[in-house]
């Protein structure tokens, strides 16, 4: 499926910390998704857990980077991670290994809306004969209360004075961690296949309206009373049915309006509080810049508290959007460095005034983040050559 989402769970939580290494092609890979001093006048509301204002993370989470440069799989295994730790199955993570003659391991940090600071260590060993069994999978857990007063940086102070014990069965201890809930939507291809809420009212509301801002030839959309977790868009001379579990292969729809649909499912959720972490990767490729900003804007503003947005895009005109610097990340590859190819570039390390200006930043390439433009432009000469 193009997108994942897992509703049916108790508890929402916020990665603050994830560390990655020989899993895509991440190797040594970190990202941090704290903010140490508090935003004076900052347009994103309640960027810290309810009740614990010391304890700050970054609740919008704007991602850059050149093609390949791994927004995508940063996504995909966030959400391995998050399977592996739901179901319990090592699979999710040993599918993904890089180098299998190396260790692959990860730690995440996170926090619950029950005031818990988990730790999330895992590693696993080099594989001979590419097999595996559960006595491979280390894992440990480790939990901190987060006192009324805590920041991030004095809770997990706590957590780190002792060495890495890894427990003998990695399936009971990952039983310590609360029940996880999140929402991932990735760019819809004909082969996938929809996930629609059943007679959403809700969902139908946010679904017209996307809908009839990306094609002006759509009417209305009404919920399908004759098959469960069916849409249809009515145009102009006919109608479309959209069904839960069908592919959305119309040609009818244009992109842009196909990732429509699918952006109305994560704004229903959004609205409604039904998922705690969002990953909105790449919806808006064939959508005009105007409708991404006001879409990121209303995210932004659905937000609810523990909740947290992961947003990609290649669009710089979102770096004119009003949101605190800390908010925009960048993602550098470089395949030349193979102790870490990929790495992680906040704009609120090199911008410190609030004077700086994103955009001028990018443009003059600040964060070694552009493409390699020059390869491009080669083909000019080769042309004269030819």
């Amino acid at each position: 499926m193009n997108s994942e989402l897992i509703h049916e769970r108790k508890s929402k939580m916020v990665v603050l910390d994830i560390k990655l290494d020989n899993f895509y092609a991440f190797k040594n890979f970190h990202m941090n998704l704290t903010y140490p001093k508090k935003i004076l006048g900052s347009t994103i509301e309640n960027e810290h857990l309810p009740e614990r204002t010391n304890f700050r993370y970054k609740k919008v989470n704007v991602i850059f980077g050149a093609n390949a440069s791994g927004k995508t799989t940063f996504g995909r295994m966030i959400m391995k991670i998050f399977n592996f730790i739901d179901r319990k199955n090592y699979t999710f993570l040993t599918e993904k290994i890089c180098d299998r003659t190396r260790e692959a391991s990860f730690v995440i940090d996170m926090a619950s809306q029950n005031n818990y600071l988990y730790r999330v260590m895992c590693s696993i060993p080099p594989i001979d004969d590419d097999h595996i069994v559960a006595n491979d999978i280390k894992v440990e857990v480790r939990k901190e209360k987060i006192l009324v007063k805590d920041s991030y940086e004095s809770c997990i102070k706590r957590l780190s004075n002792k060495p890495y014990t890894p427990a003998e069965n990695y399936i009971e201890e990952l039983e310590k961690i609360e029940r996880l809930t999140w929402f991932f939507e990735y760019p819809i291809d004909n082969n996938r296949k929809l996930s629609l809420p059943n007679k959403d009212e809700n969902f139908r509301f946010v679904l017209e309206n996307v809908l009839k801002s990306l094609d002006t030839s759509i009417k209305e959309v009404k919920i399908s009373q004759d098959v469960d977790k069916a849409y249809v868009v009515h145009l102009q001379n006919q109608s479309i049915v959209l069904q839960d579990e069908q592919p959305l292969d119309t040609e009818m729809f244009s992109s842009g309006t196909k990732a429509g649909v699918e952006l109305s499912n994560i704004l229903s959720s959004l609205i409604q509080g039904k998922n705690g972490f969002y990953y909105c990767d790449e919806k808006f490729s064939y959508i005009h810049t105007d409708i991404e900003k006001a879409i990121l804007s209303l995210m932004i503003t659905f937000l609810k508290p523990c909740d947290q947005l992961f947003f990609t895009t290649h669009n710089t005109d979102i770096l004119d959007m009003d949101l605190p610097k800390h908010a925009y990340t960048f993602l550098r590859k470089d395949v030349s460095n193979s102790k870490c190819p990929i790495t992680c570039v906040e704009a609120s390390s090199f911008l410190k005034r609030d004077t700086d200006s994103l955009r001028n930043a990018v443009e003059n390439d600040l964060f070694s983040t552009s493409p390699a433009l020059e390869l491009i432009y080669d083909l000019i000469d080769y042309n004269k050559e030819g």
